[in-house]
């Protein structure tokens, strides 16, 4: 077996087991609770999870091109197998919080690494293919997590969905140690005051999105923390984040497009089961249905590393943005009548537009940058893409919830998304040069 094929047989488990556990709790957190209580804790578990491992991906990135991406990505593993086993064991739900942090951080180390090391090891025309491929395992993961969550609270035991991390990380670890490394890394002194300062200020904004209380307070210090963390970079020899990154145009705009995107219809994905379960469909069909953005992103994914060659990067970008705002027109017309495959379909064009969105910029992000910034390229893309989910999930969710009936919310939740969409067409024109060489 190639180093090749071993190192994308560890990062697509570790990639399934990352993306699962975003999900699977749900499925089981109402049986956990009744067991160990902590109900008034129920949301931090959550919580303590989405935002660590948000925050930790840039880091993480930064610290592959500084240490090489064997280590960092090992390190990652490691977190997340000894988080899972601890969570497995947890006697109180406060104990659960702290663990499924831990589990979060592993889980922010790993996540970038499947993009960082694919742009290593495969050439710009193949690298579409093998996006695709990890975007069948978010699919799969979609289907599969409330699948296993409950066929272990009903046969095992709740405990089960995170001891099942365990051999699949054990796998992971095994696959990875034939893996030669052909980055060389650039050793710099660590900034570990940027990285807290980072990690403080991120974390802080994004709870503002998921507690109830202290909002503007959290806001506050978080937006201080980030303003201090700016400064802080622009004085230090070797910033953990490179500001000088946001100065490469292209990767800027590509960056600042993956956000608006996301905030405009990433929700979609978390709501539109919710809307198909409201019809009288039940939990297995309404996650089938994610599977049109599966199957969508996959369609588009494949060919995209041969177009960034043939028609560069701006074309792609607006054509991708294009059917962004055609899927928010679509889902604007969503009616209680409305059919399952018409929501089926809305979220396959869905899965179009975030394919060829998402892969050409992953392949800018790569390409676009020097050797040694390839890793913190990479991982802001998906850090952008994080922090755009979560503001679009948070604004969809207020909106749904406040509104006097279910129909209406979900048709003001596709009114945002339509307004968000249409301006986010408009940032890939920013983009000067179609160059096909720049691939």
């Amino acid at each position: 077996m190639s180093n090749r094929t071993t190192v994308m047989v560890s990062i697509v488990l570790a990639m399934l087991v990352a993306s699962m556990d975003t999900t699977i709790a749900n499925t089981t957190m109402p049986i956990i609770v009744k067991e160990i209580g902590g109900n008034d804790l129920y949301a931090w578990a959550f919580t303590s999870y989405m935002v660590l491992s948000t925050v930790l991906a840039p880091l993480a990135g930064r610290l592959s091109d500084l240490f090489g991406r064997k280590r960092i990505y090992a390190a990652g593993i490691l977190l997340f197998l000894g988080g899972s086993i601890l969570c497995g064991l947890s006697q109180s739900m406060l104990q659960l919080i702290i663990f499924r942090a831990v589990q979060g951080i592993g889980a922010g180390v790993m996540m970038p690494f499947p993009s960082i090391i694919a742009g290593d090891i495969y050439p710009v025309e193949q690298r579409g293919k093998v996006q695709a491929f990890f975007t069948a395992m978010w699919g799969l993961s979609a289907v599969l997590a409330p699948l296993l969550g409950t066929f272990f609270v009903t046969y095992l035991s709740w405990r089960w969905i995170f001891f099942v991390n365990i051999p699949i990380c054990i796998v992971s670890l095994i696959a990875l140690q034939p893996y030669k490394e052909v980055y060389q890394p650039k050793k710099s002194v660590v900034d570990y005051g940027g990285a807290i300062l980072f990690a403080g200020g991120i974390s802080l904004l994004l709870l503002t999105t998921t507690v109830d209380r202290y909002n503007a307070l959290f806001g506050i210090v978080g937006a201080l923390l980030i303003i201090a963390f700016i400064f802080y970079e622009k004085r230090h020899t070797a910033p953990i984040v490179p500001l000088n990154i946001m100065r490469n145009r292209p990767v800027a705009i590509m960056i600042a497009g993956s956000f608006i995107s996301c905030a405009a219809l990433f929700g979609t994905s978390s709501f539109l089961p919710l809307f198909l379960q409201n019809q009288g469909h039940s939990l297995f069909i309404s996650g089938i249905a994610l599977l049109g953005t599966s199957i969508g992103w996959m369609v588009v994914a494949v060919p995209s590393g041969k177009w960034v060659l043939r028609y560069g990067y701006k074309p792609l970008l607006i054509a991708g943005n294009l059917l962004l705002v055609v899927t928010a027109v679509m889902l604007f017309f969503l009616r209680e009548s409305t059919s399952f495959w018409y929501s089926f379909g809305a979220l396959t064009l869905l899965g179009l537009a975030f394919g060829l969105i998402f892969t050409v910029s992953t392949i800018g992000a790569q390409q676009l940058v020097e050797a040694n910034q390839k890793g913190i390229s990479t991982s802001l893309q998906l850090f952008a893409r994080n922090i755009g989910t979560a503001v679009s999930v948070t604004i969809m969710g207020a909106i749904l919830t406040k509104s006097s009936a279910f129909y209406t919310g979900f048709h003001g939740m596709f009114v945002f998304g339509l307004i968000v969409s249409v301006l986010s067409l408009a940032i890939p024109f920013a983009i000067r040069s179609t160059s096909k060489q720049t691939a």
